[in-house]
């Protein structure tokens, strides 16, 4: 029982009464806790273990790559080899050609530095009244202080006070209200518009028929960036390297992280495409100064190496789309159960079951109640603001596995009811 350790997003004193889930080793799909129950992992950790756990040869390149230099700053003119390859490995797989691959820690760092590098994209340019950013209703885009500006979950904001100001909401489906918006404030003032190819923290929400294009679309008619955010959705997930490329939509900056390594070290980058990257790279751009002490980490760009070439050489992202249809037919077994409201999915390994609204206005902890339920039937789901409950499991799962997690899941569900 924790007395030291502050969980992150945890009521720490329901966390101190129930006590913790420790997880000592995972295998496949699978994770086993220090009494040695097995469960299966329906959301690869948090959205990120696209591999699937075991993968050894990830821990033998960073262990090969600390025994010659674990890191070092990239800062300046400094970089290490595996950095290097690690690039331009990234910016081969980037939905626009040419590329150039910022390193981070994370999917909240790349949010921060990819805010900082739209409106300081626009200083250069001599726009420096462009500083506006837009996001989505139910957009999640991480906890930094950017991204918490940046959060369309309500409660995600609540009790942090002001934080980056010019930041302005438009519906999460509804591509002509993002236009009105712009046209509204001005296009000369908006910098950037972010956007999720599918909506993850908020509730798992794969976008409209036709959306995708037409938010793109209204970015190249009024000059504002396009900011992918495919934090979640990026290495495979749904069914491309990322999700931009499925849909051909050229974004002006993407934002990645999680399947980057697997999670199997933390990391992320920003992909800015060549619009982008010209001014901050020409003669007359300067120092942008802008970065992180482990920038281009040394072994976490080996496992991210290690991890992309077992992404490759298994097709998991092909496997993504192959297997959508699977898990979503599967989920939907579950639409006929009494507290089910919808089942939404059908775009790569990555779907939501939701409890009916009127459940969750009864009662605001059904979710987790389900959650809990379905935990102690052996199956790891993450419950989520308004009653979905996440499934994003490993690539690697098979059928067998899936209707594993519909079992647990109707198990979970029952109990609640």
């Amino acid at each position: 029982m924790t007395q030291t350790y502050w969980h992150p997003f945890a009521d720490m004193a329901s966390v101190v009464a129930g006590g913790e889930l420790v997880l000592e080793r995972g295998e496949g799909c699978y994770v086993w806790d220090v009494e040695g129950t097995r469960y299966l992992d329906a959301t690869a950790s948090l959205w990120y273990c696209n591999a699937g756990w075991g993968r050894t040869e990830i821990g033998d390149a960073v262990a090969a790559q600390m025994a010659k230099l674990p890191a070092y700053s990239n800062f300046g003119d400094i970089v290490t080899p595996a950095t290097l390859e690690l690039a331009d490995r990234v910016a081969g797989l980037a939905p626009v050609r040419g590329s150039k691959v910022f390193f981070t820690s994370g999917g909240s760092d790349s949010i921060d530095t990819a805010t900082k590098m739209a409106r300081h994209y626009w200083q250069l340019l001599g726009e420096s009244e462009r500083t506006i950013l837009v996001r989505r209703e139910k957009a999640y885009h991480g906890m930094h202080t950017a991204g918490t500006s940046l959060a369309g979950i309500p409660a995600n904001a609540t009790g942090h006070g002001a934080l980056i100001e010019d930041v302005i909401e438009v519906p999460w489906d509804d591509a002509d209200s993002l236009r009105a918006a712009v046209e509204d404030v001005g296009p000369e003032r908006v910098a950037a518009f972010f956007c999720e190819p599918v909506i993850g923290a908020g509730g798992v929400y794969p976008p409209p028929d036709g959306y995708l294009d037409a938010v793109r679309q209204v970015c190249r008619d009024t000059g504002v960036l396009f900011v992918c955010d495919e934090v979640i959705t990026g290495f495979g997930r749904c069914g491309d390297w990322f999700t931009a490329a499925r849909f051909g939509l050229e974004p002006d900056i993407v934002v990645c992280a999680k399947g980057i390594t697997s999670g199997y070290l933390p990391m992320g980058a920003v992909l800015a495409s060549p619009r982008v990257a010209e001014p901050f790279w020409s003669d007359e751009g300067g120092m942008w100064r802008h970065g992180y002490t482990y920038s281009g980490h040394a072994a976490v760009s080996a496992a991210a190496l290690a991890n992309i070439a077992i992404l490759e050489r298994e097709d998991l992202p092909g496997r993504s789309r192959q297997m959508e249809g699977q898990l979503f037919d599967a989920l939907k077994q579950l639409s006929d159960h009494e507290l089910v409201g919808d089942v939404r999915g059908g775009l790569g390994l990555l779907a939501a079951v939701n409890i009916r609204s009127d459940a969750v206005d009864a009662d605001p902890a059904i979710g987790a109640r389900v959650g809990a339920a379905t935990r102690a039937a052996g199956v790891l789901v993450r419950p989520l603001v308004g009653g979905a409950l996440a499934i994003s499991p490993p690539l690697i799962i098979e059928e067998s596995q899936i209707q594993e997690i519909v079992e647990g899941l109707r198990a979970g569900l029952d109990s609640a009811a």
